[in-house]
């Protein structure tokens, strides 16, 4: 499926959004996807296909590219290849009458991890929230449970071994400000309460 296809071999590209550009209103604009999608996310693939021309990375996936950026210091190349990445998940991590509490093995799994869903959200809004300047929240699946996790900038726990990502929410600025301003706690809330796509988490849980 399109979903694990993202996480596995998906190239240098930029797909398109996974609904209309104002399927999540009144939750996030459509001036706000057009320009978070059609500029920035835009921007990172062409300046991630430019630095991997003509080199040896030139037709690996993406994933591929992250992780030999990162291991060989090219900060330039992890930064907007992660940024490609993060972004095509974070479209799939939502959709119009999303949020709310979630159902099926994702349920299971917050409940044996955190002990309810109550005390994952708050500790996911709580990585939103405190995510120092730009950066992302994730839930992420690994071989003792699910954990909730932060990352600064461009990093991705994509490139953790034996993390698996199966939920990320963008807190960088230009994800919400247009709709909220610096009020990153309303966004945050919002996320969890309208927008996150459960569906598409459950299908990231490795089986």
């Amino acid at each position: 499926t399109q979903s694990r296809l993202i996480i596995s071999k998906m190239s240098v590209t930029l797909p398109p959004l996974p609904y209309d550009y104002s399927a999540l209103e009144p939750h996030i604009s459509r001036k706000t996807l057009e320009i978070h999608h059609d500029k920035h996310h835009a921007k990172y693939v062409a300046t991630a296909n430019t630095m991997i021309s003509g080199t040896e990375l030139e037709h690996a996936d993406l994933p591929t590219i992250i992780k030999t950026a990162k291991s060989t210091g090219n900060a330039g190349l992890f930064n907007n290849a992660a940024q490609v990445w993060n972004h095509s998940f974070y479209w799939e991590c939502m959709k119009a009458g999303g949020g709310g509490e979630p159902t099926g093995r994702v349920a299971e799994m917050i409940n044996a991890s955190f002990g309810s869903y109550a005390a994952f959200r708050t500790e996911f809004e709580n990585a939103g929230n405190t995510a120092f300047g730009s950066g992302w929240a994730w839930l992420v699946y690994t071989p003792t449970g699910l954990k909730v996790t932060k990352t600064t900038g461009a990093e991705t726990p994509l490139t953790e071994e034996g993390c698996v990502p199966i939920l990320t929410m963008d807190v960088w600025e230009h994800a919400y400000y247009l709709d909220y301003q610096n009020m990153r706690p309303t966004y945050v809330t919002t996320f969890m309460d309208h927008l996150v796509n459960w569906d598409f988490v459950n299908a990231q849980i490795p089986k």
